[in-house]
């Protein structure tokens, strides 16, 4: 067992140490300060500017920033429904792969370039190369971007004096790729491809099985299929940018997507990289290195404490395993607690690890199966979405969700003792409340909404696994991976219907645009005003106590949304498994 922690404590540990770093290159690549990587990508820099006529000078109020963003991604949806669609008739198809539906095209659009990667689809059986590598791969890299750019827009907000400008979303989008995300993609796609991924256009080879399979028909199966493609290249951005969607289908569980430990690690800690990274970067830029220290705390403590209730309850297993010592749980020799659904290779510390990671990122990869977890441990999974994905969360999102709940707290803290709310030396009013609120408020409505109505649609319900409360915890979760932009699932149900394709599109869309406008539009405001001097009487938002009265804001948030909803599946589950 003291191994089993040592090793979630260096995974935290290799995090951070690869975090801070990262942290201030990125912040001084978002303000145009020279790097190590100028000489290389400053030339591209400017050719992009010239040939796409951008003016790098060129400042940008909120609504012309939202406006480049919204129409960046409608001609982003529009291009990638398109070739799913006609997938067929495109080239790089050794396999012949045919279009999808237009229910299916339209979700797995909507779902890449809202961050989300839900897949109701089998890559490696229903998309070509063509779709998976100038398709997925390319919005991977755009949607990750757009979130980084809007969190840069959002922290001007606090730093301009007096002006109504937060950037140029074109420049932003621009530095974040080619400083950013290209080279973190390339270092780990080399070190993916060193340890086996595939990455390849060859036709799908066929391989013979060490021993020959008999179906219950009496076939006797000797060969099996195995699929190739351009992998790796996708498995790293997906990875880095929080995007989540395997290019096979049963994602990082795959050998070919996730062959040995070091691809394993390297990949898990490349889902949260970014993300604790882009922390410490706030604190840079805005000058204050406390505050994104208190931000980073806060969302280390929930996602510590989130570790330890899965690797707890996995660990230790359920009643039913441990009846009569039908299964070993001990850690003696082996991994021992709740094995079903997570790969032997792997064992627990390392799939929950990834679970929690993948969760709390809005990264939705996945390498065990979340419908084989204990109740508690997938509940503790799906609160994290459930909170907003705010904990650490997608790159550029997460960070910009929770200082919706910062001004969320410090209004209340100003309410409880008397005074005018301020953060980072700006007043908080009326404007910015209701769009803080608004931000918070868009998960929880997406999730609660498009679950409710899902609940008592009869072909969702007919075709669920499980009966009782695992079922609807399936329909729940589902519609929380994608109304909190996640993309991971429990499974259980046939997705692919036109009903549960435009709901979750439809979720995915409101829980992604509806936040980020609310915070570009508080930005807008925050930007206009001066700043104010400190006092004696100012709340302090770096120490301890405001640590924990975020957590606490983010937790009650969570709680009365959600209780409910969470009592009738995995609450309800684990007390009928108790007995």
């Amino acid at each position: 067992m003291v191994n089993v922690i040592i090793q979630y404590l260096l995974y935290l540990i290799i995090l951070v140490l690869l975090a801070i770093p990262l942290g201030s290159y990125i912040g001084k690549v978002m303000n145009g300060e020279k790097v190590f990587l100028s000489r290389i990508f400053l030339p591209c820099e400017k050719f992009i500017y010239r040939i796409l006529k951008i003016d790098n000078t060129e400042e940008m109020t909120w609504k012309r920033y939202a406006a480049s963003v919204i129409s960046l991604s409608v001609i982003s949806l529009a291009v990638l429904f398109l070739i799913i669609l006609f997938q067929g008739y495109l080239p790089l198809n050794p396999e012949g792969v045919k279009g999808t539906g237009w229910h299916l095209a339209f979700n797995t659009a909507v779902s890449f370039i809202t961050n989300t990667n839900w897949q109701a689809y089998s890559g490696e059986s229903q998309l070509s190369y063509f779709t998976q590598m100038l398709g997925l791969t390319v919005q991977n890299f755009v949607s990750a971007a757009v979130g980084i750019a809007v969190l840069f827009a959002v922290i001007r907000g606090f730093i301009n004096k007096q002006k109504d400008r937060i950037g140029n979303f074109w420049v932003d989008f621009t530095r974040t790729i080619l400083y950013v995300l290209i080279p973190l993609s390339l270092l780990v796609s080399v070190i993916l491809v060193s340890q086996g991924v595939v990455q390849n256009f060859k036709p799908y080879d066929t391989v013979k099985l060490v021993e020959p399979i008999t179906l219950k028909d009496g076939t006797v199966v000797t060969n099996e299929i195995v699929p190739m493609g351009p992998a790796a290249s996708q498995i790293a951005i997906k990875q880095l940018g929080t995007n989540g969607g395997g290019f096979f289908g049963t994602n990082s569980a795959f050998p070919y997507e996730n062959p040995t430990v070091l691809s394993n690690l390297v990949q898990m800690l490349s889902i949260l990289l970014i993300p604790a990274a882009l922390v410490f970067t706030f604190g840079r830029n805005i000058k204050d290195k406390k505050q994104g220290i208190a931000i980073f705390s806060a969302m280390m403590i929930v996602l510590v404490i989130a570790l330890a209730c899965v690797a707890v309850n996995e660990q230790t297993g359920t009643p039913q395993l441990a009846a009569n010592g039908s299964v070993d749980l001990s850690t003696k020799n082996q991994a021992g607690g709740n094995m079903e659904g997570k790969e032997a290779r792997l064992g627990i510390a390392s799939s929950v690890t990834w679970s929690v990671f993948t969760t709390a990122a809005s990264n939705g990869s996945v390498n065990s199966m979340f419908d084989s977890y204990t109740p508690l441990g997938g509940m503790a999974l799906m609160l994290l979405i459930q909170l907003g994905e705010v904990i650490f969360g997608g790159v550029g999102s997460g960070l910009y969700g929770m200082l919706g709940f910062a001004i969320l707290t410090v209004f209340i803290a100003g309410l409880m003792v008397g005074r005018t709310p301020e953060y980072l030396g700006k007043k908080i009013e009326p404007y910015e409340m209701k769009m803080a609120v608004l931000a918070c408020l868009a998960t929880p409505v997406a999730i609660l909404i498009g679950s409710g109505i899902a609940a008592v649609v009869p072909d969702i319900t007919a075709s669920l696994n499980n009966t009782g409360a695992h079922g609807f915890s399936e329909i729940l979760y589902a519609y929380t991976s994608g109304g909190g932009n996640n993309g991971s699932a429990f499974a259980g149900f046939f997705a692919n219907t036109v009903f549960v394709n435009v709901s979750l599109g439809l979720c995915m869309l409101f829980a992604r645009f509806v936040p980020m406008i609310a915070m570009l539009a508080a930005a807008g405001s925050l930007a206009h005003k001066k700043k104010i001097a400190a006092t004696t009487g100012t709340l302090s938002t770096s120490n301890t106590m405001f640590v924990f009265l975020l957590i606490f804001v983010i937790l009650l948030i969570g709680a009365l949304s959600f209780f409910p909803a969470l009592a009738l599946g995995p609450i309800a589950e684990h007390l009928k498994m108790l007995g």
